[in-house]
């Protein structure tokens, strides 16, 4: 698949001498040397970035890091001093007004930190004004208005002002307004950061579950690592002005591309990020239903097991102790088939840490891993979560 967004050496210098600053950037001088040395300050270094249709990319950073300014790059609100941005086959830097106009009607829309909502109008009105922009037939643009305010929650508010809505409600609003455009790229710039934590909390979880209904392709600007790291497809973590990694969430994880990364990744709740397949180990013996329960007690007591999982042709059956295999054998079973199997818990292979460990808490073993198929693909044990969050850094909350 090709990339929708591609950026190449993409960088905004604010001030004068440009080519001296690009020239001193290449030689290696910091953002501080550089400001000393010309009174120019470099926002974004040489950027290259290729966003895949449909990725929810999220661009990261302290303040100051440039995250913010890149965004504004991409469609022009800020003009890049040098590099391309070829967006689906073209080159945007390349456009002129009237050029640049459409493609920001037609391919973008932006959701801002500040709600920005028009308080003398309705929010059916705030949500259809960018379709009013483009001469949409008011029947039209309200229909689509409606649509969009039922898909963030709100076809009810429609017809009260701004001001009638909570914070949360009024970010739906320009969430909905964003949509109304039906654009391919969705940019959000600290879109969450004002909103109270269970807010902002729910707002994440809004925007999940609407990606995977509209699948759109997503640029999101974040400072909060745990923002980031639940929502991101892909991260790019920026400093002063230059992307220091990009990976999956797991990836910045569980290897930081240099020592900046592992000190910003201090503290990182990675119960939210961790997943059963990070931390499940490899079932070892698993019984098969078939066998005989002298040989499966047998290989328990070899492995100084007092219970094992019970699979048929992969599946899992449930989970058999050493006391019931023993009855079995006295009675001459000839397989496993006539149990008793314990109920067990099970969880599929991407359940978050966090609930992993609600989990565990209530069962007196191993919580069983499943693929789709629900065959049986590894086991977590309390000792294992306890692994994660140490190597990690985290607390746990087992015990």
């Amino acid at each position: 698949m090709d990339a929708l967004i591609q950026l190449k050496g993409v960088t905004k210098i604010f001030g004068g001498r440009p080519e001296t600053v690009r020239t001193m950037l290449q030689q290696g001088a910091d953002k501080d040397e550089i400001r000393r040395k010309t009174g120019a300050t470099v926002g974004v270094n040489n950027v290259t970035l290729d966003i895949m249709p449909g990725e929810l990319f999220v661009i990261m950073g302290l303040s100051g890091s440039g995250k913010s300014t890149l965004l504004r790059c991409v469609n022009r609100l800020i003009e890049p001093t040098f590099g391309s941005i070829v967006i689906d086959g073209q080159d945007v830097t390349r456009l002129d007004k009237e050029g640049l106009l459409r493609f920001r009607r037609e391919k973008t829309a932006m959701v801002f930190q500040k709600f920005a909502l028009f308080p003398h109008r309705t929010v059916e009105q705030n949500v259809a004004f960018g379709l009013e922009l483009q001469n949409v037939p008011q029947q039209k643009r309200l229909e689509i208005a409606r649509e969009k305010l039922a898909l963030v929650g709100l076809d009810e508010w429609g017809s009260h002002y701004p001001q009638q809505l909570s914070g949360g409600m009024q970010q739906r609003v320009g969430l909905a307004r964003a949509l109304a455009n039906d654009p391919d790229i969705l940019m959000m710039d600290e879109a969450f950061s004002a909103l109270d934590p269970l807010i902002r909390d729910d707002m994440q979880d809004e925007l999940l579950n609407l990606q995977q209904k509209l699948h759109k392709t997503i640029l999101f600007i974040t400072h909060d690592l745990n923002e980031a790291l639940k929502l991101g497809d892909r991260i790019a973590l920026m400093k002063d002005g230059s992307v220091v990694q990009v990976g999956t969430p797991e990836e910045i994880i569980t290897n930081p591309a240099n020592e900046y990364v592992e000190r910003f990744l201090k503290g990182v709740d990675v119960t939210k990020v961790l997943v059963a397949a990070d931390v499940m180990k490899r079932p070892s013996p698993v019984l098969r239903l078939q066998e005989g329960p002298t040989v499966a007690l047998r290989r328990l007591r070899d492995a100084g097991l007092s219970s094992g999982f019970v699979v048929d042709e992969g599946r899992l059956c449930g989970l058999i102790t050493v006391d019931s295999l023993s009855k079995l054998a006295a009675e001459k079973k000839r397989t496993l088939a006539d149990g008793p199997f314990e109920d067990v818990v099970t969880v599929a292979m991407d359940t978050p840490l966090d609930e992993l460990v609600n989990a565990i808490v209530t069962t007196r073993y191993p919580l069983a891993v499943l693929d789709e198929q629900k065959a049986l693909r590894g086991l977590v044990m309390k000792s294992s979560i306890l692994e994660a969050m140490a190597t990690q850094g985290g607390e746990s909350h087992a015990s």
